[in-house]
């Protein structure tokens, strides 16, 4: 089938690896344009055109994909179907209607519709997450699923491991879709609104880690948001000490503050205390508790 791929991030770089390898190779693929990133502000790709150019595949990159311009472009592709997966941008009408759009999500819909999926689902400890093949509808993920397979969360993945896990389901979910569709059977099913819940974009506030909670919530918000966002213990002196690695433990420490012993660093919590395993200090790079401990003081809360 001649498809047009519209990405953005790491998830959809490695599903439009596996589109590119199937026999729905992309005639086009659309991502937002270049933009400053990271500290330098140094202007880069999205992933997901760094690997279009890598594969060999046409490139466009637009700031909005509903203008004329990029409509006439995908219009030109002449695709049977339109896919999207973490693009980042609000399709409208008419692409809506004039192809045939699905979406890659990574969630078990109508669970986690919404920004920040993986992340929720890893907060909320969920036992199982997965990723949903759906009809792209005006209405925030809500469109009928035609394929859906979940995956266990086995309560020691970061972000960056489940969403490495779930990015590689998505690209053989996605070419089996579409192998479906060139046959004319893939089929759609309404999704249920029991069990709905919106998966809000991680908000600045979420970052910042709370004693007063229990040790086991503090455990699942660092790793939800390791290591592309990033969640921090805020110092007495208003420094960020970031974390990127902990676990929850019974140790019996003081609700907010901070102990050394034997090389590890513990933070009294709510309940139970939370075990750092992988800091940041301001200005430096992530490095492993102890050798944070030989070169640093222990901060104040």
């Amino acid at each position: 089938m001649s498809t047009v791929f519209l990405g953005t991030s790491d998830f959809a770089a490695t599903v439009l690896e596996r589109l590119a390898g199937s026999s729905h190779r992309p005639a086009l693929v659309v991502t937002p344009p270049d933009r400053p990133r990271g500290r330098g502000r140094r202007t880069q790709s999205p992933p997901a055109a760094e690997a279009a150019r890598t594969l060999g595949l046409e490139l466009m990159q637009a700031a909005n994909v509903n203008e004329d311009e990029p409509l006439e472009r995908i219009r030109a592709a002449r695709p049977d179907a339109l896919l999207v997966c973490a693009f980042g941008q609000l399709i409208r009408e008419p692409l809506l209607s004039e192809l045939e759009p699905l979406n890659v999500h990574p969630s078990l819909l109508p669970r986690w519709r919404g920004a920040a999926p993986i992340e929720r689902a890893i907060m909320a400890e969920d036992r199982e997450t997965g990723v949903c093949v759906m009809r792209l509808v005006a209405e925030l993920d809500a469109g009928p699923v035609a394929l859906r397979e979940a995956i266990p969360l086995r309560g020691d993945e970061d972000f960056a491991a489940v969403s490495a896990r779930l990015a590689a389901l998505g690209g053989d979910l996605l070419v089996r879709a579409l192998d479906l569709l060139a046959g004319g059977r893939l089929e759609f099913a309404a999704q249920s609104e029991d069990g709905l819940t919106y998966a809000e974009k991680i908000s600045a506030p979420e970052r910042r880690l709370d004693p007063q909670r229990p040790a086991t919530d503090l455990a699942a918000i660092v790793r939800a948001l390791t290591p592309h966002v990033g969640a921090y213990l805020e110092t007495a002196a208003g420094e960020r000490l970031g974390v990127r690695g902990a676990v929850a433990t019974d140790a019996e420490v003081e609700t907010g503050t901070l102990r050394s012993e034997d090389g590890e660093l513990l933070l009294g919590c709510g309940r139970g205390a939370l075990r750092l395993r992988t800091v940041q200090p301001p200005g430096g790079r992530p490095m492993p508790v102890d050798a944070y401990l030989r070169g640093h003081s222990l901060p104040t809360l």
